[in-house]
């Protein structure tokens, strides 16, 4: 999975784009600025957004690619993030670090995704936010991107049960039109959650 990660990222051109997913960039507008982890975080665009909002950043990924394209437009925004390359199971941070936690568009297998979600509230300070947009399993019926393995894509009653320790989640499945780079474009089907510890 790294070499396709590593991959995608190697162009010029940045796979979905440079600037911040919409749905996040609204819902990051409500928020205090504190500090905030992007897993998952390939290029860096909604990270780098966060950084120019005044917001502390932490990062990961596991592509080597993604990140030094992440650390390149940081640089072009003037900013700076910690962006470190682990994977959901080596990443270690402090217990209750973090005032809001953003997934966008975080796919990984079924057989780890729980476990993964578990661990990643761990690092969420008690009151904190997670942010989520990801796609919905009707996704495979669209050519608008994401996994092409339907058990690598979200239903609600999945993430429900995944972050059902949180005191609050609001949930919604929705289509919207994507235009995030050259692989995310056209009518996709997605999921969004704003939770609160």
């Amino acid at each position: 999975m790294n070499n396709f990660w590593n991959e995608r990222y190697s162009t010029t051109e940045y796979a979905y784009g440079e600037k911040p997913n919409r749905f996040f960039k609204e819902e990051i507008s409500k928020l205090k600025q504190g500090s905030i982890l992007f897993p998952a975080e390939g290029e860096g665009r909604n990270a780098i957004y966060a950084a120019t909002l005044g917001w502390q950043v932490s990062a990961f990924d596991t592509s080597t690619e993604g990140r030094e394209k992440a650390l390149q437009l940081a640089k072009k925004h003037e900013v700076e993030i910690d962006y470190r390359i682990e994977s959901y199971e080596q990443i270690g941070f402090l217990p209750e670090s973090f005032d809001c936690i953003v997934l966008i568009f975080a796919h990984m297998p079924a057989a780890i995704r729980q476990k993964n979600h578990l661990h990643l509230l761990e690092f969420l300070k008690p009151g904190g936010t997670i942010i989520l947009e990801g796609f919905s399993k009707e996704q495979i019926n669209y050519k608008s991107g994401g996994p092409r393995d339907r058990e690598m894509l979200f239903s609600a009653e999945e993430l429900r049960n995944d972050f059902r320790d949180l005191s609050s989640l609001r949930m919604e499945e929705t289509n919207t039109i994507l235009d995030e780079g050259p692989f995310h474009q056209g009518l996709a089907s997605v999921i969004r959650a704003i939770g609160k510890k």
